[in-house]
C-alpha cells in the first residue's frame, strides 16, 4: 500500500457538527500509511466571478490544499434536502476560474451523517451530481449514509458500534483503492 494523504472537507461550520465528529472518527480509523487532514472552508468569502482575475489568498490556499492531497472526502450534513450553502460556496471557489478546477481528476468520496434513518442521502446525490460536472472520479460504492445515534462517536472520536466501525474502515479501504487507480504512474528516470 502506498502512503497517502487524504483531505477532508466538512460541509458544516457548526461548532457542534456531528459530521465533523464523523470526520474525526475517520481520522482515527485511517489505515497505517494514510493521513487525513482537514481542508477548512469557514473563512472563504462568498464566491463571485469578480474574484476570478485575482483570487483572495484564503481561496488560493483552499485550492492548493486540494491540489496537495491524494484524494478528498466530503463529509456533509443535509440542509433542506440538499448540501449546505457554505459547502456549495466552497465548491464554487474550487471550480473556478474556468479551466482551473481543483476537483478535475481528483479522487473524491462523499459521506455524511444525521439522526435520521436515510442520513444525508438527498444531499449526497446532489453533491455527486456537482462532482460529476467537475470531472472528479467519485467513489460509488459503498455509499456513506451513517445514522448517528446518541453515543455512536465518543468525545475522543471513537466509534462505539462495531458494525459502524467496520463499515467506516471498509469505506476508507474502498476509497484508498480508488485513489490508487487514479494515482499518477511512476516513470523511471
Amino acid at each position: 500500500m502506498m502512503a497517502r494523504t487524504i483531505g477532508y472537507i466538512v460541509g458544516s461550520i457548526s461548532s457542534t457538527s456531528i459530521n465533523r465528529r464523523l470526520a474525526k472518527a475517520l481520522e482515527r480509523l485511517a489505515p497505517e500509511g494514510t493521513t487525513l487532514v482537514e481542508i477548512p472552508i469557514k473563512d472563504l468569502p462568498f464566491y463571485s466571478p469578480d474574484f476570478d482575475a485575482d483570487y483572495p489568498q484564503v481561496a488560493r490556499d483552499f485550492k492548493q490544499a486540494i491540489a496537495d492531497v491524494d484524494g478528498v472526502i466530503i463529509v456533509t450534513p443535509e440542509y433542506s434536502r440538499s448540501i449546505p450553502g457554505v459547502l456549495k460556496n466552497a465548491l464554487d471557489w474550487a471550480a473556478r476560474p474556468w479551466g482551473q478546477g481543483s476537483f478535475d481528476g481528483k479522487p473524491t468520496a462523499v459521506i455524511g451523517t444525521s439522526g435520521g434513518g436515510i442520513a444525508t442521502a438527498a444531499a449526497q446525490q446532489h453533491l455527486k451530481a456537482i462532482l460529476s460536472h467537475y470531472n472528479a472520479p467519485t467513489l460509488g460504492q459503498p455509499e456513506g449514509y451513517v445514522q448517528t445515534l446518541p453515543g455512536l462517536i465518543t468525545d475522543e472520536f471513537e466509534v462505539t458500534n462495531e458494525g459502524t466501525a467496520a463499515f467506516l474502515t471498509a469505506y476508507l479501504a474502498a476509497f484508498g483503492a480508488l485513489i490508487e487507480r487514479y494515482a499518477p504512474a511512476e516513470v523511471a528516470a
